[in-house]
Protein backbone atom coordinates (compact mmCIF):
# COMPACT_ATOMS: atom_id res chain seq x y z
CA UNK A 1 0.00 0.00 0.00
CA UNK A 2 1.83 3.45 -1.17
CA UNK A 3 1.06 6.77 1.27
CA UNK A 4 1.78 9.83 0.68
CA UNK A 5 1.70 12.05 2.97
CA UNK A 6 0.72 15.86 2.56
CA UNK A 7 1.11 19.10 4.74
CA UNK A 8 -0.96 22.00 3.60
CA UNK A 9 -0.24 25.20 4.57
CA UNK A 10 -1.76 28.39 3.77
CA UNK A 11 0.19 31.20 4.77
CA UNK A 12 -2.64 33.45 5.63
CA UNK A 13 -3.87 32.56 9.29
CA UNK A 14 -6.21 34.82 11.08
CA UNK A 15 -5.46 33.62 14.96
CA UNK A 16 -1.38 33.74 14.53
CA UNK A 17 -0.39 35.64 10.89
CA UNK A 18 1.76 33.66 9.16
CA UNK A 19 1.92 30.86 11.77
CA UNK A 20 3.40 28.25 9.23
CA UNK A 21 6.83 30.64 8.49
CA UNK A 22 7.07 31.03 12.38
CA UNK A 23 10.32 29.80 13.65
CA UNK A 24 10.61 26.89 16.10
CA UNK A 25 14.10 26.17 17.75
CA UNK A 26 15.65 27.30 14.42
CA UNK A 27 13.63 26.12 11.44
CA UNK A 28 9.97 27.09 10.11
CA UNK A 29 6.98 25.85 11.57
CA UNK A 30 6.06 23.89 8.56
CA UNK A 31 9.54 22.39 8.64
CA UNK A 32 9.51 21.59 12.21
CA UNK A 33 5.69 19.21 10.69
CA UNK A 34 8.01 18.22 7.78
CA UNK A 35 11.05 16.89 9.97
CA UNK A 36 8.35 14.79 12.36
CA UNK A 37 6.05 13.18 9.28
CA UNK A 38 9.36 12.07 7.74
CA UNK A 39 10.34 9.98 10.33
CA UNK A 40 7.15 8.07 9.77
CA UNK A 41 7.80 4.49 8.02
CA UNK A 42 4.39 4.21 6.75
CA UNK A 43 5.43 7.17 4.82
CA UNK A 44 6.54 6.68 1.12
CA UNK A 45 7.08 10.59 0.69
CA UNK A 46 6.36 13.66 2.45
CA UNK A 47 5.72 16.84 0.68
CA UNK A 48 4.07 20.18 1.78
CA UNK A 49 1.49 21.75 -0.48
CA UNK A 50 0.93 25.41 0.24
CA UNK A 51 -0.75 28.88 -1.20
CA UNK A 52 2.71 30.60 -1.10
CA UNK A 53 5.74 30.81 -2.99
CA UNK A 54 7.61 32.40 0.30
CA UNK A 55 6.41 28.92 2.09
CA UNK A 56 7.98 27.29 -1.39
CA UNK A 57 11.11 29.22 -1.24
CA UNK A 58 11.11 28.79 2.62
CA UNK A 59 11.08 24.92 2.37
CA UNK A 60 13.58 24.41 -1.02
CA UNK A 61 16.45 26.47 1.07
CA UNK A 62 16.39 24.03 3.96
CA UNK A 63 15.89 20.80 1.87
CA UNK A 64 12.07 20.23 1.74
CA UNK A 65 9.76 19.09 -0.85
CA UNK A 66 7.02 21.78 -1.38
CA UNK A 67 4.62 22.60 -4.34
CA UNK A 68 2.48 25.43 -4.95
CA UNK A 69 -1.42 25.00 -5.33
CA UNK A 70 -4.08 27.24 -5.93
CA UNK A 71 -4.93 29.79 -3.26
CA UNK A 72 -8.68 29.19 -3.76
CA UNK A 73 -9.01 26.30 -1.70
CA UNK A 74 -11.10 26.82 1.22
CA UNK A 75 -9.57 24.07 3.04
CA UNK A 76 -6.43 21.16 3.68
CA UNK A 77 -8.59 18.77 2.40
CA UNK A 78 -9.37 20.59 -0.95
CA UNK A 79 -5.29 21.23 -1.08
CA UNK A 80 -4.80 17.46 -0.74
CA UNK A 81 -7.35 16.87 -3.36
CA UNK A 82 -5.08 18.79 -5.45
CA UNK A 83 -2.21 17.11 -4.78
CA UNK A 84 -4.10 13.85 -5.45
CA UNK A 85 -4.46 14.62 -9.31
CA UNK A 86 -0.89 14.71 -9.69
CA UNK A 87 0.62 11.90 -7.22
CA UNK A 88 -0.81 8.45 -7.15
CA UNK A 89 -0.82 6.83 -4.03
CA UNK A 90 -3.01 4.71 -2.36
CA UNK A 91 -3.94 6.65 0.60
CA UNK A 92 -3.19 10.35 1.08
CA UNK A 93 -2.12 11.26 4.93
CA UNK A 94 -3.53 15.14 5.55
CA UNK A 95 -0.62 16.44 8.19
CA UNK A 96 -1.82 19.87 9.24
CA UNK A 97 1.07 22.31 8.70
CA UNK A 98 0.45 23.50 12.42
CA UNK A 99 1.18 19.97 14.16
CA UNK A 100 5.10 19.85 14.84
CA UNK A 101 4.57 16.98 17.17
CA UNK A 102 3.55 14.40 15.62
CA UNK A 103 4.88 10.57 15.32
CA UNK A 104 5.41 8.11 14.05
CA UNK A 105 2.68 6.59 15.91
CA UNK A 106 0.36 8.78 14.92
CA UNK A 107 0.60 7.78 11.52
CA UNK A 108 0.93 4.37 12.22
CA UNK A 109 -2.55 4.23 13.86
CA UNK A 110 -4.09 6.70 10.80
CA UNK A 111 -2.91 3.88 8.24
CA UNK A 112 -3.80 0.81 9.99
CA UNK A 113 -7.83 0.47 8.94
CA UNK A 114 -6.71 0.60 5.62
CA UNK A 115 -4.94 -2.88 5.71
CA UNK A 116 -7.34 -3.79 8.32
CA UNK A 117 -10.25 -3.19 6.64
CA UNK A 118 -10.62 -2.46 2.50
CA UNK A 119 -14.02 -0.34 3.15
CA UNK A 120 -12.38 2.20 4.58
CA UNK A 121 -12.40 5.49 3.49
CA UNK A 122 -11.71 7.86 6.03
CA UNK A 123 -9.40 7.88 9.14
CA UNK A 124 -8.74 10.19 11.89
CA UNK A 125 -7.51 10.30 15.56
CA UNK A 126 -8.81 11.16 18.88
CA UNK A 127 -7.24 11.33 22.42
CA UNK A 128 -8.47 11.69 26.10
CA UNK A 129 -9.76 15.29 26.27
CA UNK A 130 -8.42 17.51 29.69
CA UNK A 131 -10.57 19.06 31.74
CA UNK A 132 -8.99 22.49 30.87
CA UNK A 133 -9.78 21.28 26.72
CA UNK A 134 -13.53 20.04 27.33
CA UNK A 135 -14.76 24.03 27.54
CA UNK A 136 -12.51 25.17 24.75
CA UNK A 137 -13.63 25.92 21.88
CA UNK A 138 -10.43 26.54 19.94
CA UNK A 139 -10.01 22.27 20.66
CA UNK A 140 -12.32 20.15 18.39
CA UNK A 141 -14.20 17.42 20.06
CA UNK A 142 -15.66 14.44 18.79
CA UNK A 143 -17.72 11.12 19.55
CA UNK A 144 -17.86 7.60 18.17
CA UNK A 145 -20.53 4.85 17.81
CA UNK A 146 -19.61 1.52 19.06
CA UNK A 147 -17.71 0.58 15.63
CA UNK A 148 -14.94 3.62 16.40
CA UNK A 149 -16.91 5.22 13.45
CA UNK A 150 -17.60 9.35 14.45
CA UNK A 151 -20.90 10.54 15.14
CA UNK A 152 -19.98 13.60 15.06
CA UNK A 153 -17.43 16.91 15.79
CA UNK A 154 -18.21 20.26 17.57
CA UNK A 155 -16.03 22.82 19.29
CA UNK A 156 -18.77 22.62 21.91
CA UNK A 157 -18.29 19.63 24.65
CA UNK A 158 -19.58 16.62 23.67
CA UNK A 159 -21.81 14.49 25.02
CA UNK A 160 -23.54 16.59 27.08
CA UNK A 161 -23.36 15.11 30.56
CA UNK A 162 -27.39 15.82 31.60
CA UNK A 163 -27.28 14.31 35.02
CA UNK A 164 -24.08 15.31 35.69
CA UNK A 165 -22.44 11.49 36.58
CA UNK A 166 -19.85 12.09 34.82
CA UNK A 167 -18.52 11.44 30.99
CA UNK A 168 -15.29 10.96 28.94
CA UNK A 169 -14.82 13.33 26.51
CA UNK A 170 -12.05 12.86 23.28
CA UNK A 171 -10.40 15.78 21.82
CA UNK A 172 -10.01 15.32 18.17
CA UNK A 173 -6.45 15.47 16.70
CA UNK A 174 -6.50 17.14 13.13
CA UNK A 175 -4.54 14.67 11.23
CA UNK A 176 -6.50 12.61 8.63
CA UNK A 177 -5.84 9.73 5.91
CA UNK A 178 -8.19 9.14 3.03
CA UNK A 179 -8.70 7.15 -0.41
CA UNK A 180 -8.29 9.16 -3.34
CA UNK A 181 -12.20 8.53 -4.32
CA UNK A 182 -12.94 9.57 -0.53
CA UNK A 183 -10.73 13.05 -2.19
CA UNK A 184 -12.66 13.05 -4.82
CA UNK A 185 -16.27 13.25 -3.14
CA UNK A 186 -15.14 15.54 -0.72
CA UNK A 187 -13.60 18.25 -3.39
CA UNK A 188 -17.38 17.34 -5.42
CA UNK A 189 -19.53 17.94 -2.93
CA UNK A 190 -20.70 21.48 -2.18
CA UNK A 191 -20.12 22.72 1.91
CA UNK A 192 -22.59 20.91 3.97
CA UNK A 193 -25.12 22.74 6.31
CA UNK A 194 -23.62 21.32 9.79
CA UNK A 195 -19.73 21.99 8.02
CA UNK A 196 -21.03 25.81 7.80
CA UNK A 197 -22.26 25.79 11.15
CA UNK A 198 -19.13 24.47 13.26
CA UNK A 199 -16.73 25.72 10.25
CA UNK A 200 -15.26 21.83 10.40
CA UNK A 201 -14.43 20.46 7.18
CA UNK A 202 -14.98 16.78 8.08
CA UNK A 203 -18.94 17.38 8.90
CA UNK A 204 -19.04 17.49 5.26
CA UNK A 205 -17.91 13.25 5.19
CA UNK A 206 -20.64 12.51 7.62
CA UNK A 207 -23.75 14.89 5.90
CA UNK A 208 -22.94 13.35 2.97
CA UNK A 209 -22.69 9.41 4.47
CA UNK A 210 -18.98 8.89 4.13
CA UNK A 211 -17.61 7.27 7.37
CA UNK A 212 -14.71 8.48 9.11
CA UNK A 213 -12.84 5.74 11.24
CA UNK A 214 -11.50 7.60 14.21
CA UNK A 215 -8.32 5.65 15.88
CA UNK A 216 -7.88 6.64 19.75
CA UNK A 217 -4.14 7.66 20.45
CA UNK A 218 -2.14 8.23 23.86
CA UNK A 219 0.30 10.81 22.36
CA UNK A 220 -0.85 14.49 22.76
CA UNK A 221 0.45 16.74 20.03
CA UNK A 222 -0.21 20.83 20.47
CA UNK A 223 -1.67 21.94 17.13
CA UNK A 224 -0.48 25.91 16.86
CA UNK A 225 -3.13 28.24 16.75
CA UNK A 226 -2.01 30.92 19.27
CA UNK A 227 1.35 32.69 20.33
CA UNK A 228 0.34 30.74 23.85
CA UNK A 229 0.57 27.56 21.85
CA UNK A 230 3.81 28.77 19.54
CA UNK A 231 5.58 29.36 22.82
CA UNK A 232 4.29 25.61 24.27
CA UNK A 233 6.09 24.25 21.44
CA UNK A 234 9.27 26.26 21.75
CA UNK A 235 9.62 25.04 25.09
CA UNK A 236 8.96 21.37 24.15
CA UNK A 237 11.98 21.74 21.70
CA UNK A 238 14.19 23.81 24.02
CA UNK A 239 13.37 20.79 26.94
CA UNK A 240 14.54 18.53 23.63
CA UNK A 241 17.54 19.57 23.06
CA UNK A 242 18.39 20.33 26.86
Amino acid sequence: MKVLGVIPARLSSTRLPRKVLRDVAGRPLVVRVWDAAHRAPELADVLVATDSPEVVEACRRLGVPAVLTSPDHPSGTDRVWEVAQARAADVYVNIQGDEPLITPGHVAKLVAPFAARRDTQVTTLKIRATPEEEPNPNVNKVVTGVDGRALYFSKHPIPYDRDGHGVIRFKHIGLYAYTRAALDAYHRLPPSPLELTERLEQLRFLEHGIPITVVETDEPTIGVDTEEDLRAVEAIFAARRA
